[in-house]
């Protein structure tokens, strides 16, 4: 199984791209032994369109154009579920089983996603009820991955 992450936006260098990037890192290494081949970031830039309704068109159009075929999509939305790091990782879990080999993470842009791309979505997932600017979500978004992963190693990272 593979997970992409694909943000509208790009994420400059310093501190946040760091933690980013450790995180990704973390849940490379630590996958593998679980058959995670593949743990990939894919940033795409905003529109330049005057209306938000047209900026979440175009921006979902070019997410929902990147998606392989037969992957399941995350998307996340404040009006998504919440779900806890134990249910998170077993609804991946739950794809792997059913020989699912792509995940991808949408994260849009400021103005959120466009309503054909949250129709695709096969899991619509609210990160809490705050509202977290897209670097901050993607490092969480990083983080839980992470923490799915190691959830299924037995690893003692994630602690009930």
């Amino acid at each position: 199984m593979r997970f992409t992450l694909s943000c509208i936006g790009r994420m400059k260098a310093g501190a946040d791209k760091d933690l980013l990037d450790r995180y990704l890192d973390r849940a490379r290494k630590s996958g593998r032994s679980l058959g995670i081949t593949g743990l990939s970031l894919s940033e795409f830039p905003e529109s330049r369109a005057q209306r938000p309704e047209d900026r979440k068109a175009e921006e979902a159009k070019v997410i929902q154009q990147s998606l392989p075929p037969g992957a399941r999509l995350i998307v996340l939305d404040e009006h998504g579920k919440n779900l806890s790091s134990p249910a998170f990782s077993q609804k991946l879990e739950d794809w792997k089983s059913e020989g699912i080999s792509e995940v991808v993470f949408a994260v849009g842009g400021a103005d959120g996603h466009g309503q054909e791309l949250l129709n695709r979505a096969d899991l619509k997932l609210a990160l809490g009820a705050m509202t977290w600017p897209h670097q901050i979500a993607r490092i969480l978004l990083a983080e839980q991955i992470y923490r799915a992963i190691t959830i299924q190693a037995g690893h003692p990272y994630h602690r009930i």
